[in-house]
């Protein structure tokens, strides 16, 4: 048995046989368990078809011996008939797509050697693998006249030559692993460890299989392509820039020509433009971005421009929202899109004169853990559009809607489950910021058979990012938290998105802060309510909510307990060793730390270590390339020299991302609520 599976089979004979406490084991049956994560299923990636009338999607569920979760394709007809697999398990499809007459779906699955694309006959249900590569495709499009799929890859280059000349090893000598030569600033990422040489380009290839063509090539990573109408040119997003490591939002939309691989940048400005989409009739070119200003946060907005790149325009200037995954219209006359509004992810269109029209509301439902915005739409040629729909009560099921007809969902692919279940009730709640008076919103999250008689333990959990926002959307670790007998207190304090730019930008070279104040006035709200124990205060988040976690026991000791989970202690260290070192020292401080110390220290959780009192327990992946475990590390030592109650739980092979396996999701919950209950005072 290997290590990960040993892990998991500890854990499992740990949550069988040890309550959190007398409510929790009275509960038992009824409530939502650590083990019902592993029941839990979701919709993703909804693909409508050309004509609307049907829908295949990609159906995950977790699988409690492989502690993943396999992915398969289902159809189901648009009237909620037919539902039914197209693949198995095993074979861990995805990225559905539609050929332009309907006939023909291609995607990518397992084959014998790894991943490659097939290709189904709709009426038939013959397959064939219509790639052999060495890599995995990803990024799927089929040419408007149905002959060939475009596809990125990564393209692997070798090593340079050594400028060391080391001794040949002898015959039956083992030195140990080999030496690793690093010469490039991003040489590691988050979630993928150390980066092999290469880049992401762009290929095509026969329908009906054959040798793929590369059409890009150089030191650049290209996104999915998108076709032009007549099928000779293809629209995707790069930063092909001499200088693209130390500016790496600098992208552009280009035309590259299917022909010959010619390709026109046809953006130019300094900033991040992509996602380009073309309108039916081959005219107009919509795309997203911002004039980078080196701000923390810079609301993503959506531009239109003529096919050659000419007659820039923005079209969204009245919406002080981020756009995403614009897609025009099946009339042509705009653009659909989706955005996030006080914690609300909702699909939208905008006319060309800046008019926006809400479609459907709750579009998310895939991060299953903490209820962050996450989803995914598709529009049909008639108008009619599937998305992924998720709420407080359930992850993500598949729903479709007209423009001016109410939506209708689809599946339920939960209420087996949760028709056992009693899940904790949540309710919305505003407040004033003690600092400025500033209005804030944010959610209560009620224990299941709630007594408001009776006075509760709080748990305030803090979302990461920063920049980024909690919402009415559904989320496993919280309901672990209130089926234990807690009630959580999630908001979205200054710094968060969803509320415009001005509102994110109140933490920009000023995080922590203020939103210190909009976290303990609205617990001060909470309390109010009359079921809160003011003495049984807990504080715990991850990332950004990690460093406000820290932060806030610095500050004051009301908390009984924390636990800082995945945080940054001390920002010096963070931005010369996270991935993607280019971006965090230009746009969250106003520059290098060596040319800023003071400023870096003055926002350092490291820097209050010295006020700490509360019993404060970390966590954190040791493969977390985003917030580096020594970050917790020093924050331990530093706590264990203080003489504070502290502990340090490392989770082995995990990126910043702790809870991607479920027995992780798992673990991370029982840490944090058996430190909880270990301070608990018993009444």
């Amino acid at each position: 048995m290997n290590r990960s599976r040993i892990r998991l089979a500890v854990l499992i004979l740990a949550l069988l046989v040890r309550p959190h406490d007398a409510d929790a084991q009275i509960a038992k049956g009824d409530h939502f368990e650590p083990m019902d994560v592993f029941q839990l299923e979701w919709a993703a990636d909804p693909q409508i078809s050309p004509d609307g009338g049907r829908i295949v999607y990609v159906r995950r569920g977790y699988d409690v011996k492989s502690d993943r979760a396999p992915s398969v394709l289902w159809l189901i007809n648009s009237d909620q008939s037919g539902q039914r697999p197209l693949t198995s398990p095993e074979r861990r499809a995805g990225s559905p797509r539609w050929s332009p007459d309907g006939t023909r779906l291609a995607f990518v699955a397992r084959g014998e050697d790894g991943a490659e694309i097939f290709v189904r006959w709709m009426d038939t249900g013959q397959e064939a693998m219509i790639t052999r590569v060495t890599e995995s495709p990803g990024g799927l499009a089929w040419s408007p006249d149905g002959t060939q799929i475009v596809f990125t890859m990564f393209v692997p280059q070798p090593d340079p030559p050594s400028f060391a000349h080391i001794p040949a090893m002898p015959d039956g000598a083992d030195w140990g692993p080999a030496i690793k030569v690093i010469d490039r600033m991003n040489y590691r990422a988050d979630g993928e460890g150390y980066l092999r040489r290469g880049h992401t380009h762009v290929f095509v290839v026969p329908a009906d299989g054959g040798t793929p063509r590369q059409l890009t090539d150089g030191d650049f990573d290209h996104s999915a392509p998108v076709w032009t109408p007549d099928g000779g040119t293809l629209l995707l997003t790069a930063n092909r820039h001499p200088d693209n490591e130390t500016e790496p939002q600098n992208s552009e939309v280009y035309a590259i020509t299917v022909a010959d691989g010619a390709i026109t940048a046809l953006t130019d400005r300094y900033g991040p433009d992509g996602g380009p989409a073309i309108s039916a009739d081959g005219r107009f070119i919509a795309y997203t971005g911002f004039d980078d200003r080196h701000q923390g946060y810079q609301v993503t907005k959506l531009y239109v421009m003529n096919r050659d790149g000419s007659g820039k325009r923005l079209i969204t200037e009245k919406l002080d929202r981020d756009v995403e995954n614009p897609v025009w219209s099946a009339d042509g006359n705009g653009v659909c899109f989706q955005y996030d509004d006080r914690g609300d992810t909702k699909l939208a269109t905008v006319d060309l004169t800046g008019n926006v029209r809400v479609l459907a509301e709750h579009i998310g439902g895939l991060e299953l853990g903490r209820p962050y915005g996450a989803g995914q739409f598709t529009v049909a040629r008639d108008g009619s559009f599937a998305y992924t729909l998720g709420t407080v009560d359930h992850p993500a099921d598949l729903a479709v809607g007209r423009s001016g007809a109410e939506s209708r969902r689809l599946t339920r692919l939960n209420d087996d489950l949760f028709a056992q279940k009693k899940l904790g009730v949540v309710e919305e709640l505003g407040w004033e910021s003690s600092f400025d008076k500033r209005r804030v919103q944010g959610w209560i999250m009620k224990p299941p058979d709630f007594d408001a008689s009776r006075k509760y333990p709080m748990i305030l959990e803090i979302h990461g990012g920063p920049f980024a926002n909690y919402g009415d959307r559904f989320a496993a670790e919280l309901q672990l938290y209130a089926a234990a007998g807690y009630v959580v207190f999630y908001t979205n304090p200054r710094g968060s998105t969803s509320y415009g730019e001005e509102f994110g930008n109140l933490i920009h070279h000023a995080y922590p802060g203020h939103d210190y104040d909009d976290l303990m006035s609205g617990v001060d709200a909470v309390i109010a309510k009359g079921y809160i124990d003011p003495s049984q205060l807990f504080v715990t988040g991850g990332s950004g909510g990690g460093v406000l976690s820290a932060w806030i026991v610095g500050k004051t000791d009301r908390f009984r307990a924390a636990v800082v989970q995945k945080p940054v202690i001390n920002w010096y260290s963070f931005v010369l060793y996270a991935d993607g070192p280019a971006f965090f020292y230009k746009y969250w401080f106003p520059g290098p730390p060596w040319e800023n110390q003071e400023h870096y220290m003055a926002r350092s959780p490291i820097s209050l270590v010295g006020n700490v009192k509360t019993p404060t327990m970390l966590i954190g992946g040791e493969e977390d390339y985003r917030t580096p475990i020594p970050e917790i590390e020093q924050y331990y030592a530093a706590l264990k020299i203080r003489g504070i109650e502290t502990a340090m739980v490392r989770v082995p092979d995990a990126s910043h991302n702790i809870a991607g396996k479920p027995s992780n999701l798992i673990a991370k919950v029982e840490y944090v609520l058996g430190w909880f209950d270990k301070h608990r005072v018993r009444m």
